[in-house]
């Protein structure tokens, strides 16, 4: 199996990053590509699942701010990107490497985990929420989509992503809880380029050489994810 790879791609307008991935995930079903995870930041931007996001402002009102809205295809409600926020895009054959969707999402919880880790941030998990908390604030937010086999979005990780963003919609749905970020735990503001380079192999790492699973069953065609 060829050993799976990140790229920096810089920041990238969200249309094109959401075009550049469905194009890339066909290549890979057909064969003509390899797997990849792209690492990136957007301009500010809000972006909806495949579920109705309410709260979420109409177009005219959020270009009004400045951002942008797309809808999507990944699982989840509504969530915000914007600089300072590092994207990881996970364009992987699950279906061949043999990982379950629900799996794929615990191994991408376990390697923010690890990262918020070396920054000595205790980070973990909340029952039946998809994402990586700290107490009751999200600072990542996880969304994917899956389909014959091959895994397309990811995960936003607020390093020094401006917060104030998140007031135009109601985050993944969720109104009792909270947002934060890495700077506003730790005071220090984080680079997307310099913890690209961190995450990247920590990413890379998780899905070749996973730890051992709660569960590696279920369905390899669906959405997932409450970004």
């Amino acid at each position: 199996m060829t050993p799976l790879q990140w790229v920096w791609l810089g920041t990238v307008p969200y249309g094109e990053a959401l075009a550049r991935q469905r194009a890339r995930r066909r290549a890979i079903q057909d064969g003509s590509a390899r797997e990849t995870i792209w690492l990136l930041e957007h301009p500010p931007v809000v972006t909806t699942g495949r579920r109705p996001a309410p709260g979420t402002p109409d177009a005219q009102a959020l270009a009004a701010e400045g951002v942008e809205l797309h809808a999507t295809e990944r699982g989840g409600l509504a969530t915000y990107h914007a600089p300072g926020q590092l994207v990881a895009y996970l364009l992987v054959d699950i279906r061949r490497r043999g990982i379950a969707v629900r799996a794929l999402v615990e191994r991408l919880e376990d390697a923010v985990i690890d990262w918020l880790a070396s920054r000595n941030i205790t980070a973990g998990r909340r029952s039946g929420l998809p994402g990586v908390w700290v107490g009751e604030d999200k600072v990542a937010a996880l969304g994917l989509h899956v389909q014959h086999g091959v895994s397309m979005h990811g995960l936003a990780l607020n390093l020094s992503v401006d917060l104030s963003g998140f007031r135009l919609i109601v985050p993944c749905g969720i109104r009792d809880a909270g947002v934060t970020s890495v700077e506003g735990i730790t005071g220090r503001a984080e680079s997307p380029t310099e913890v690209a380079a961190e995450l990247g192999p920590i990413l890379v790492g998780v899905i070749e050489n996973p730890r051992p699973p709660s569960s590696e069953t279920g369905a390899l065609q669906k959405t997932i994810g409450i970004p």
